[in-house]
């Protein structure tokens, strides 16, 4: 048994902010939760004064390039970094090489996650090879395991394609993901257009027009269908402003962001060139302040990390020719709880909600809550400690956030029977 000592319960499920002790059992569920347990013969006591206890981390968005680019990521790896991180489920897109939309490349996935000791789910693709032209089949995939559906990394162009998705996910009670960027306004990707940083490296960049035109189109094709839809990573000031007046509309929408989203601009682009290369790009500092808006006053649901891992050879090059996107998983909480909870933006709870609480419902996750009975999945985390963060268990480093001095640590997870906790 592992008895939990001294920390603070903080559950956005049931709005519990009280120290209590938690006792879990050898069979991974928590046995009971109350003020000073008196520890039984031959548990594992650890002392965890000081720190939250927290229902276990949800990333509904990360890479980990497994199968077919297995130098950047793997699962294993993958999860090495998502326990770092405080995460005890991640969902994996499906642009792996194979492309997740077949039985066997699922399989595979599945087969892996099943050897880790948190939870790794695999959506699979929208369309056939990412193509925007034919839908997969979605009714096998989502019987085999798959709880949702993305093409994440390509834009549905075709509005008539994103009808006929929305209308068999509505039928079928599952979510859709859309990477909104029409590629008509993307001059050059992972860079803000007309930005300061652009003119450096010379390239005419991403247009915001790309990201609210999508989704302007898909909030009316939501309404039409009453598909459960989530758009990812968002960056536009103007997209948080669709989205809300949609959700008041009665729209099954949803709406990502990423913790560089949050807390970078374009300018810091300048600074840190191709680390901070990434699709949809930084946008302004008035765009980044409407996202933390839309945080605040629940227009944004979750925070997703759209971990992106590369190797250094393919990072390292002129700007126009490195590969887009970051690592995030290690350095989310820590990125977060700085920029935003210490200056006052966001609670703790807050925080909680949008990291484990929403995520988890958009993909009808249930149990993750604690309570008595439940399966143990937990984060443990000192929000006062500092961290800088200079070693990766990510096969990859290709972040902005290296070397920076964070507010907040990840003392470690409980997910059933596995405990990564060292002692506060």
């Amino acid at each position: 048994m592992l008895l939990l000592k001294n920390g603070t319960i903080l559950d956005p499920y049931t709005d519990t902010d009280e120290k209590l002790d938690i006792l879990i059992g050898d069979d991974g569920l928590i046995h009971r939760i109350a003020p000073d347990i008196v520890p039984v013969a031959g548990a594992q006591v650890l002392d965890v004064t000081g720190c939250t206890i927290s229902p276990g981390l949800v990333d509904v968005h990360v890479h980990f390039r497994d199968p077919g680019q297995t130098e950047k990521e793997d699962i294993f790896t993958g999860t090495a970094a998502a326990i770092a991180g405080g995460y005890t489920t991640v969902v994996c897109m499906a642009n792996t090489k194979p492309v997740c939309d077949n039985l066997q490349t699922l399989q595979y996935v599945q087969d892996k996650a099943a050897q880790v000791p948190i939870h790794v789910l695999q959506a699979c693709a929208i369309t056939k090879e990412l193509k925007g032209k034919e839908l997969t089949d979605f009714e096998t995939l989502h019987a085999a395991g798959a709880p949702g559906f993305t093409d994440d990394g390509i834009n549905l162009t075709s509005g008539k394609l994103c009808y006929e998705a929305m209308r068999k996910a509505k039928q079928m009670g599952v979510p859709l993901s859309f990477h909104e960027e029409d590629p008509a306004y993307v001059l050059s990707p992972g860079v803000n257009y007309g930005s300061e940083a652009a003119k450096k490296f010379g390239v005419f960049g991403a247009m915001r027009a790309s990201e609210e035109e999508m989704i302007a189109r898909d909030i009316e094709l939501a309404l039409l269908t009453g598909a459960r839809v989530a758009f990812q990573h968002i960056s536009s000031g103007r997209s948080v402003a669709l989205i809300r007046e949609g959700k008041a509309r009665g729209a099954d929408i949803h709406a990502e962001a990423t913790p560089h989203h949050l807390t970078m601009t374009e300018e810091d682009v300048l600074e840190f060139g191709v680390n901070a290369r990434m699709n949809p790009p930084l946008r302004t500092e008035a765009d980044r302040q409407a996202l933390i808006a839309g945080l605040v006053d629940g227009t944004i649901d979750m925070i997703a990390t759209d971990h992106a891992p590369h190797t250094a050879e393919q990072k390292n090059r002129p700007f126009a020719q490195a590969m887009s996107g970051i690592t995030g998983l290690e350095t989310a909480f820590s990125v977060l709880n700085s920029v935003l909870v210490r200056t006052g933006r966001l609670t703790p709870m807050q925080l909680m909600r949008a990291m484990s609480q929403n995520p988890a419902q958009f993909y009808g996750l249930t149990g993750k809550e604690i309570r008595e009975g439940n399966r143990a999945e937990l984060m443990i985390a000192d929000w006062d400690a500092e961290v800088t963060y200079t070693e990766y268990k990510s096969k990859s480093s290709n972040t902005p956030f290296t070397g920076q001095l964070l507010a907040g640590k990840v003392i470690g997870v409980v997910c059933g029977t596995y405990c990564s906790v060292e002692e506060a």
